[in-house]
């Protein structure tokens, strides 16, 4: 089945670019979280990226780099939230690898990374089960 973002990179659904390069190309998101919300996908339409190849993710990142180049231009910043939802439990909407490139101006309203998770009210680190858990992953 053919995703959403492949049909944007072929040209059958409109967008609006920021940039394409070798297998991989920006765009701005229809519903952004602030002005120059930007999208880059790879060609290949696969859901995490654990399914790219590496030239695949290191292509994804080159478009990350240059999006930020030419957004931080025009928005004058060097600034920016970049964020990966790796398949649906973590926010996907569309089953295709894409990182969000957001632009960081002074009082655009966004915060760090706790703001996704407001009710997070530990100041302390739990480094015996941080421990325990790297050690699980060994």
């Amino acid at each position: 089945m053919t995703t959403l973002f492949e049909r944007i990179f072929s040209g059958e659904v409109p967008s609006h670019p920021v940039a394409r390069g070798n297998g991989w190309y920006a765009f701005l998101d229809v519903f952004p979280r602030r002005p120059g919300h930007t999208l880059v996908v790879p060609e290949r339409g696969v859901q995490r990226m654990a399914d790219l190849e590496p030239h695949e993710r290191a292509a994804l990142m080159e478009g990350v780099v240059e999006a930020q180049q030419r957004l931080g231009l025009h928005f004058s910043t060097r600034d920016f939230t970049i964020c990966v939802h790796d398949g649906p439990l973590a926010g996907q909407e569309v089953p295709h690898v894409h990182a969000h490139v957001i632009p960081r101006t002074p009082g655009d309203g966004g915060g760090t990374l706790m703001s996704m998770w407001p009710d997070v009210t530990s100041t302390e680190a739990d480094h015996e089960a941080l421990a325990s858990l790297s050690e699980a992953m060994a």
